[in-house]
Order: C-alpha cells, then sequence, then structure tokens
C-alpha cells in the first residue's frame, strides 16, 4: 500500500504486504523435523491447555506478552511452540484442515503464501476478530493484510521494512559508510572486499531469504517509474518479463558476478547469514528489519549493528523502499479453547502491547499513541516513508501462493548460474497465471 506524509503521532499508513516469507515444505521429512509440542494434535495430552504456535521470530514477543497476560488470567494453561517459517507451515496449514490446529497460530498478512490470511479465510479456517475494540483502529488501506470480506482475521502489531543491516566495526575497517546510491554501493562493497570482508552475506539456502535482494531493488526499478504496475499485472498489460523486475534481478546477478556474496549462497543458511554480520566476518545482510532483534542477539555487542535503506537507484532523494505488515497471529476455526484464544488475542491489541510487540520485532506500529517509541535503526527509513514512496512487499497482489515460491526457486537458479534473467522471470509469470 501506499503511505502519506504523516507525523509519527498518527497512525502512518505502512505497507501492506499478502507476503508470506516462506512456501508449503514437503511432507513427512519436515514433520519429523518438528518440535513434539507443534506436531501434536491438540485432542491429545494437554487438550485442556490453549496451545500457541508461532514462527521462531515471534517466540520473544509471544513469551513476553504471554507472560504479562498470565499475571491477570492466570487460567487457562498454555502451551506455546515455536519452529523455523517454513516448518511451522507446512504442519500448521495441515492440522488446520485436520481440524487438530492449535489455537492460537502463525498467520501471514493478504494473501500470497498457503498459510496467509486471505487463502486461509477463503478455506473457512479462521476466526473473525472484528468485535475486537483494536480492530476499530486498523487504518482503512491496511484493510487488504487484515481483512477479507469485511472481517478481520490477522493480528500483527505493525509494519517492517526491508533494508541493510549492518556490522558498523566491518564499516570502519574499510573505510566507509552506509551508501546512498547504487553506484556508491558497489564502491562500498569493492572496498569492503578488497579488506578481506564479505561484502553481503546472503543465506539463500533459507528460502525466504532468496526473495529480500529482489524486494529491495524492484521499488526503484518498478514502480517508481510505473506505480500502477500492479493494476497493470492483474488485467494482463503487464509481465514480470519486460519490466523492470529484469532490472532489478540484473542488478541481483551483477552482485553475485562481482564476489559480492559470501561463497556458495545456495548452502549457506538465514542463520549462518546471521553468524556472518553479527562477527563481523560479512558487513551486511539485506533483511526485513523484523529479524533486527536476531541479529543482536548473535553478537556480544549489539549497538555495533545498525540498518539502513538499500539503494537500488542512483538519486538519494527519489530512493523507494520496500515495507510491510509483519506476520502475526489468527484464531483457527475449529480452536479447543476459542474463548481463551480471543481473550489473548484482544489482550495484545491494546496499545501498550501493540507497542511492546512492535518494539520486539523492530516494526512500526500500526497505530500509536504518545508512549509510542520506534526503534533508532529504522530512523533512516522513516522520512521516505513520510514522502509516500515506500510500497508494499511484491507480493501484496500476487494472485494465489504459487508466485512466491516461483520466486525462491528462479533466485537459487540464477544463482546456480542454471537461469538467466529472462527464464526466471517467465516462471513467475507462469505462476502468476495460474487459478488460486
Amino acid at each position: 500500500m501506499t503511505t502519506g506524509s504523516r507525523s509519527l503521532s498518527e497512525p502512518v499508513p505502512g505497507t501492506v504486504s499478502r507476503r508470506g516469507f516462506l512456501r508449503a515444505g514437503g511432507g513427512v521429512a519436515a514433520l519429523a523435523a518438528l518440535p513434539p509440542l507443534l506436531t501434536a494434535c491438540s485432542s491429545s495430552g494437554g487438550s485442556d491447555k490453549v496451545r500457541i504456535v508461532g514462527v521462531a521470530d515471534q517466540q520473544k514477543p509471544i513469551e513476553e506478552l504471554l507472560a504479562l497476560y498470565r499475571k491477570s488470567h492466570p487460567d487457562p494453561a498454555f502451551s506455546t511452540s515455536f519452529a523455523p517459517t517454513d516448518q511451522v507451515q507446512t504442519v500448521v496449514r495441515t492440522q488446520l484442515a485436520g481440524g487438530n490446529a492449535p489455537d492460537v497460530h502463525v498467520l501471514f498478512p493478504g494473501s500470497g503464501s498457503a498459510m496467509s490470511m486471505v487463502e486461509l479465510a477463503k478455506a473457512g479456517l479462521l476466526t473473525d476478530l472484528g468485535g475486537q475494540k483494536w480492530t476499530q483502529r486498523i487504518p482503512k488501506n491496511f484493510d487488504p493484510a487484515y481483512r477479507h470480506d469485511g472481517k478481520t482475521y490477522l493480528y500483527s502489531a505493525g509494519s517492517s521494512v526491508i533494508g541493510a543491516i549492518y556490522n558498523k566495526k566491518a564499516f570502519a575497517t574499510a573505510g566507509v559508510q552506509p551508501p546512498r546510491t547504487w553506484s556508491e554501493l558497489l564502491d562500498v562493497c569493492a572496498k569492503l572486499k578488497a579488506k578481506g570482508i564479505v561484502p553481503i552475506a546472503l543465506g539463500a539456502q533459507t528460502p525466504w531469504v532468496t526473495q529480500l535482494i529482489s524486494y529491495a531493488l524492484v521499488p526503484n526499478a518498478v514502480y517508481a517509474k510505473t506505480p500502477g504496475f500492479d493494476a497493470d499485472m492483474a488485467a494482463g498489460r503487464a509481465k514480470f518479463a519486460g519490466s523492470g523486475w529484469a532490472d532489478a534481478l540484473g542488478k541481483y546477478q551483477e552482485l553475485q558476478r562481482k564476489g559480492f556474496f559470501n561463497d556458495n549462497p545456495n548452502g549457506t543458511t538465514y542463520e549462518q547469514q546471521t553468524s556472518l554480520v553479527a562477527s563481523g566476518k560479512a558487513a551486511m545482510a539485506v533483511q526485513v528489519s523484523a529479524v533486527l532483534a536476531n541479529f543482536r542477539q548473535a553478537t556480544p555487542t549489539p549497538d555495533d549493528l545498525g540498518m539502513f535503506p538499500f539503494p537500488g537507484g542512483d538519486n538519494p532523494a527519489e530512493l523507494w523502499i520496500p515495507a510491510g505488515i509483519v506476520v502475526g497471529l489468527g484464531v483457527a476455526a475449529h480452536a479447543k479453547n476459542p474463548a481463551e484464544a480471543k481473550a489473548f488475542i484482544e489482550f495484545l491489541g491494546q496499545q501498550e502491547n501493540i507497542n511492546r510487540w512492535a518494539t520486539a520485532v523492530s516494526a512500526i506500529p500500526f497505530t500509536r499513541d504518545a508512549t509510542t517509541e520506534i526503534d533508532p535503526a529504522l530512523a533512516g527509513f522513516l522520512p521516505i516513508i513520510d514522502a509516500n514512496r515506500a510500497v508494499p512487499f511484491m507480493d501484496q497482489s500476487w494472485p494465489n501462493a504459487e508466485v512466491q515460491p516461483a520466486h525462491f526457486a528462479a533466485v537459487q537458479e540464477l544463482l546456480a548460474g542454471k537461469t538467466d534473467v529472462a527464464g526466471a522471470l517467465g516462471k513467475m509469470d507462469q505462476a502468476y497465471g495460474k487459478k488460486s
């Protein structure tokens, strides 16, 4: 969604997203890899407990807020379980369809993945939260992220941005500052490489990581020039192939061709990417601000890490960025403890708790008051948002859950030299044309 020019004391229209940040993984192997609590059915042993299942990045806010909630709500008992995004999607999606899902579960905004709000709402697998007071404060232009057919199904604290998380000491070693243009970025990367520092850590073995550099570059390559690109795609007037997407993926390839990534990105995980930057072996990683906390936890000196908008063009005064609603929670339609599950969500919807969740994941709350504080690392992004140069994570308007995994695979094939830009975008166009 577009953002208006507003002060931080107002509900800034951050960007709605139909993103998944993951895709449906494969079957029995993924099930076997999960923690017992996650794979257990709600009807087994602990059926009296309210079960909450989230992705690993939600563990900190959920556990902190649940502890606060229990102080005034000692009953009923709760159980929590967390796992990587790919694994959670595989299991929870299966459990939802089978009627044995957790009461409260991870839910992605909008559409575009098998565990997204729209896809699950269309399947009748979610509980409407529209009667809760916090839902009345959701800005109208956030509707595509939170609502489907007039009903509210998603709880999310607000928006996150995509940019470069960087190690300040690594930058100082190379005598460089955060770049403001694409040309400056290439120069900074060259100087870092000359000092023996990996310029950009890329953990492309973890599928959702593959999309982030594309998403960082596409706002300048596509939307700055063609704001109506999504509508043109939906109407059949445009395709990925032959659009600014080709320029974005071409720049992605240029970074690899110049040796600015770590060795074997397709064999490097998100966790390894995090470690490379936290240790200073790599200078930066293109990431979503929601994982800033994880990067900070991985280093003994969290203040050494900062974040800046990743420049996709050569005019810093016209830089565009991606921003989107962060992953949230939903209540299963067939929850064993629906009243208790909804009561916990209503607690999360209190302003002070929206602030707490947003702080934990370095997000910008969807509604703010005088007590709201924004992570200082995001300061460089706010003027761009206020200048109306922030756009949704690209999958917001994708019509099905097929395009995102096609994008993941296309990037991995590009990095492996198994396809070219035209071939990659052709596969994304094929996926876009499939029926939801």
